[in-house]
């Protein structure tokens, strides 16, 4: 057996091992007796040399090691000091620990706590760092690494109805949303005061740099254009009209203004294609893998944006050098680690979701569909290759999108395609706009103006396509048991269909 066979073995049993787990609460007493099934394996295997055996040995033992993963991680749950205080008023101190996500007319801040103080004993007691998750005003700001001192009721968090169009039956499981994260409680517009200033310093700068560059794209371009360049640059969505995001997500192409691997992926296979047609195609390539670090870097490497970073670095060495299946075994191994540091992203991250699907998209549909556009005519190869990134993208995680929010967008591949195209270079005249706004708005004006033209293009594309009738199909009710059914499908047709069935392509 192959060290590639035998790698595909542990990350199937390991993720099924996982996925079972997240459904299915099973007890230490299950786990044992597939442990003892895979030792059973391994001692036919040693007796036989029967190749099925050992691959049922490594596929168990991987299964349980998945399953216990898992367990281990659902254990977490609020500290023993903290605990007796959910559910009232409480004065915390703590530090933020992330960037503030800041919303329309809130912001919401990650806080790691430090000391609760005990009413009855009118003294501070440590706390083994539990997170808070703050919901405050939009105003003061705050940003990370600000020591706060926090006053207000502490609750765990609760479950709510789904808001999806045609899911108002669903219940949105809030609280196993945010344990993914190890956040247990909450607490809602307490009273704030800033004691100082912490966390890493590497970490501040990058944040600090983000947010000027944020700034001087707002003072270049005015809204909704500027919320609309910083989702595309930065994915970040500062003051952004809940009405426009409701657009976006109507017509397809909210994942160019959010933070996912979804989001990098597409984006960056469009900014290749335009590099592509006056550069050489190795210049191209490793303008867009470095394109690709710098935005990690700047914004502020958490572990969306390294995830996301990660799919989009392999989708671009898929390219480069063709081979597929040692691209696949790369994705499958960084997919493992993940879920190794934490499990609770395979059923309950949407980010982690979508980027590892639109990944697989990319590199396993593109090739199958390429021969359905070869009646775009080559000198039309950028919107060709765009459309194809779209599409078969598009295909990949829509089992996800219709289980999770119950959404179809029948508008989305005309969108994409319109949108897609001058992404690359609104990016770029907005880049440069921002930048030399950070030292003169004059000299950014030239850039900005040519950014503004490309934004007000793309957001007339999403207010027409999103005003026609039928823009999006909404279904109230997508089985868990049709995502399987579907990815079976598109299984079989990737690695079972017959080649060269569709016209002119693989």
């Amino acid at each position: 057996m192959n060290n590639e066979r035998i790698l595909i073995l542990i990350f199937s049993g390991f993720g099924a091992g996982i996925a079972i787990r997240s459904f299915v609460n099973i007890g230490l007493p299950v786990v044992l007796f597939i442990l003892v099934l895979a030792v059973f394996s391994f001692v036919f295997w040693f007796v036989r040399k029967n190749i099925i055996f050992i691959s049922f040995f490594i596929f168990l033992s991987a299964l349980s090691i998945g399953i216990l993963r898992y367990q281990f991680k659902d254990m977490q749950n609020i500290s023993s000091e903290l605990k007796p205080y959910a559910d009232s008023e409480v004065v915390v101190r703590g530090i933020v620990v992330d960037e503030p996500d800041e919303r329309q007319n809130s912001t919401k801040l990650l806080l790691k706590a430090e000391e609760v103080f005990n009413w009855s004993e009118k003294k501070w007691i440590s706390v083994p760092g539990d997170l808070i998750l703050v919901n405050a005003p939009r105003y003061p700001e705050y940003k990370y690494g600000d020591k706060l001192k926090i006053e207000g009721r502490l609750k765990e968090p609760e479950a709510f109805p789904s808001t999806n169009p045609g899911q108002e039956g669903r219940v949105f499981d809030y609280p196993a949303y945010l344990a993914k994260d190890g956040i247990f409680l909450e607490i809602f517009y307490p009273d704030l005061e800033k004691e100082g200033e912490g966390g890493s310093s590497v970490k501040r700068s990058l944040f600090y740099l983000k947010n000027k560059y944020l700034e001087s794209v707002s003072g270049v371009l005015p809204e909704p254009h500027a919320s609309f360049l910083s989702g595309l640059t930065l994915g970040a969505k500062r003051s952004m009209p809940a009405e426009l995001l409701d657009d976006f997500r109507k017509v397809g192409v909210i994942h160019i203004v959010v933070l996912s691997g979804y989001n990098v992926t597409i984006i960056a296979k469009a900014v290749a294609s335009v590099f592509r047609s006056f550069l050489p195609w190795g210049a191209s390539i490793f303008l867009g893998m470095s394109g690709i670090i710098a935005f990690a870097i700047i914004a502020g490497a958490s572990a969306t944006v390294v995830r996301a970073s990660i799919m989009a670095l392999l989708i671009y060495f898929a390219q480069a050098t063709g081979q597929i299946y040692r691209v696949s075994i790369a994705l499958f191994t960084a997919g493992f680690f993940m879920l190794l540091h934490n499990p609770k992203l395979l059923r309950f991250d949407a980010s982690f979701q979508l980027s590892f699907v639109a990944t697989l998209g990319l590199i396993y549909l593109a090739p199958k569909l390429e021969g359905l556009l070869n009646f775009i005519p080559v000198k039309f190869k950028n919107v060709r290759e765009v459309l194809l990134a779209t599409l078969s993208a598009q295909i990949a995680v829509t089992p996800i999108i219709l289980h999770s929010m119950g959404t179809f967008s029948l508008s989305a591949l005309p969108v994409n395609a319109l949108i897609l195209i001058t992404v690359p270079f609104a990016m770029l005249f907005g880049f440069l706009s921002g930048v030399l706004g950070l030292v003169s708005q004059i000299m950014a004006f030239p850039f900005a103006w040519l950014a503004y033209v490309i934004l007000s293009y793309d957001l007339k594309v999403v207010e027409v396509f999103s005003n026609l009738p039928f823009s999006e199909l909404n279904i109230s009710y997508f089985p868990f048991i049709a995502v399987v059914v579907v990815y079976a499908f598109l299984g079989w047709f990737v690695f079972f269909k017959q080649k060269n069935k569709w016209p002119g392509g693989n």
